[in-house]
């Protein structure tokens, strides 16, 4: 008889912690593109914190990233989706802490001339960061929808969950 596995394996981390950042880095990007067109200061500091939580949180999701790809890569039949799964992973943690990094710098007198430049570049970055997001994502549905990464195939008959 078949056993069921143990549910906290080491590459079902990934899939925990990822979903926080995706939401996260999602509504800051939804909420930079709804700030161009809507003046509201004080969605400014909303957007900063999910900015922010959601730039920590894609560093987890590139560790645990990191810990289930020596699991998954194994099983899976295009390891190449993976890996550029991975790239576009580490791009995006980048992109966004680029952004955050953006973000205070706009918080200091030093730059106050070239305070409208620094704007605009951090509206490119984090939309630029959402696209990247998105495809990262779908790159991930990818290698768990179609090539079952992570996931537990259960036999044929579901004998171990009598």
């Amino acid at each position: 008889m078949n056993e069921l596995p143990e549910f906290w394996r080491t590459e079902i981390w990934h899939a925990l912690v990822v979903h926080f950042p995706v939401a996260l880095l999602s509504l800051a990007t939804l909420l930079t593109v709804v700030l161009l067109f809507v003046k509201k200061n004080e969605w400014l500091l909303s957007r900063n914190l999910l900015l922010l939580l959601g730039t920590l949180g894609a560093w987890a999701a590139v560790y645990t990233g990191g810990m289930a790809d020596g699991i998954v890569s194994r099983k899976i039949c295009d390891p190449t989706v993976l890996k550029q799964h991975e790239n576009l992973g580490l791009g995006v943690a980048y992109t966004f802490t680029a952004a955050s990094f953006l973000l205070m710098v706009l918080r200091m007198n030093w730059f106050e001339k070239f305070r409208n430049y620094i704007k605009i570049l951090l509206i490119a970055v984090i939309l630029a960061g959402g696209g990247l997001l998105a495809y990262t994502g779908h790159l991930g549905a990818t290698l768990v929808y179609q090539q079952g990464a992570g996931v537990y195939q259960p036999s044929e008959n579901c004998e171990e969950f009598n």
